[in-house]
C-alpha cells in the first residue's frame, strides 16, 4: 500500500473515531473576582462548550489553575484561521453567548491574556477524540495534572530548537515521567476575529504534559533534580536559548475538561 493510501486510511479513521485535528490552538488565562471560579466553570460546562462545537470551535480543556485560586484557563482548537474567524463570530454574535455573557463577564477581572499557536511539528500535535469529552451529567472524577510550560524567544522559534527539543529534551522528560501530549510555537498570522484580543509579537514555544495525580508531578521534579543531563546539560542549553526563564502553568482539569491525563 502506497503512502498516500496509507494516510488516507489513518485520516478516515480519525475522522471516524472524532477525532479533532486543530491546526491552530488559543491558551486562554483568566483572572476572576476572588470566589468565583467555580461559578465561571460551572457556566461554562453547561452552556458553552457544546455552544462553542457547534459552530465549529474544538473546547480541548478548562482548568483550575493549581495554588493560583482566581485563575481560570483554557484551550480551544480550530482547522485554521479562517475557521476560528466564522466559529468566533458564531458563537459571540450568536444566542447562547448573548444570553449569558453577563453572567460570565461578571466573573472576570481579565480575560486578554491569550495566546495564538500552531503545531511545531506533526509530531507535536493534539490528538483528542471529542466523542471521549464527559457528559453533562458526568460525576466529578480526578483528571491529573497537566502542565504548560511556555519558553519565550527574541525571534520565531527556529526548526533547529525545535528538533533539539523532540530529540534531547523530550526523552528525559518522559524519562522523568511525563506523558508529553503536544508542543506548539506561535502563530503570528493577523487575529482574524479582533474584537478578542490576543497577544502580539511574542515568540513562544510551549509544551503540554500530564501526570496521573500530585504524586507523580513531584516525583517528576524530583527526577529531573537528580538528572545529571537535565541539570548539568539540558538546562543551560535552555538558558541558552530563551529570552527569559520559563513560565509554568500547573493545571488541573474541571469535570467535563476534555483534556486530562488520560488523553495523553
Amino acid at each position: 500500500m502506497s503512502d498516500v493510501n496509507i494516510q488516507a486510511g489513518l485520516d478516515l479513521a480519525s475522522k471516524q473515531a472524532g477525532e479533532a485535528y486543530s491546526c491552530i490552538i488559543e491558551l486562554r488565562q483568566y483572572t476572576l473576582k476572588p470566589g468565583r471560579r467555580d461559578e465561571l466553570i460551572a457556566l461554562f460546562e453547561e452552556r458553552f462548550i457544546e455552544g462553542q462545537e457547534q459552530v465549529g470551535a474544538h473546547v480541548l480543556g478548562q482548568f483550575r489553575r493549581r495554588n493560583r485560586p482566581d485563575q481560570f484557563v483554557w484551550l480551544r482548537g480550530f482547522t485554521d484561521m479562517e475557521a476560528r474567524r466564522q466559529a468566533l463570530q458564531g458563537f459571540y454574535y450568536g444566542p447562547i453567548w448573548r444570553e449569558h455573557r453577563d453572567a460570565a463577564n461578571d466573573t472576570m477581572i481579565d480575560s486578554d491574556n491569550v495566546l495564538l499557536f500552531k503545531p511545531a511539528s506533526r509530531a507535536g500535535e493534539f490528538r483528542l477524540d471529542l466523542n471521549n469529552r464527559p457528559g453533562k451529567d458526568a460525576p466529578e472524577v480526578a483528571g491529573g495534572i497537566i502542565i504548560a510550560t511556555l519558553y519565550t524567544f527574541t525571534t520565531p522559534v527556529e526548526a533547529k530548537f525545535v528538533e533539539f527539543f523532540e530529540k534531547e529534551v523530550v526523552p528525559v522528560l518522559r524519562a522523568a515521567g511525563a506523558a508529553i501530549s503536544g508542543y506548539f510555537v506561535t502563530e503570528a498570522s493577523e487575529n482574524t476575529f479582533p474584537a478578542l484580543p490576543v497577544r502580539e509579537g511574542e515568540h513562544i514555544f510551549a509544551w503540554f504534559a500530564s501526570f496521573v495525580d500530585e504524586a507523580a508531578y513531584e516525583s517528576y521534579l524530583s527526577a529531573l533534580s537528580e538528572s545529571d543531563t537535565w541539570t548539568a546539560t539540558l538546562t543551560p542549553a535552555l538558558q541558552g536559548w530563551l529570552a527569559r526563564p520559563q513560565e509554568v502553568l500547573e493545571l488541573l482539569p474541571a469535570r467535563r475538561s476534555l483534556m486530562c491525563h488520560h488523553f495523553a
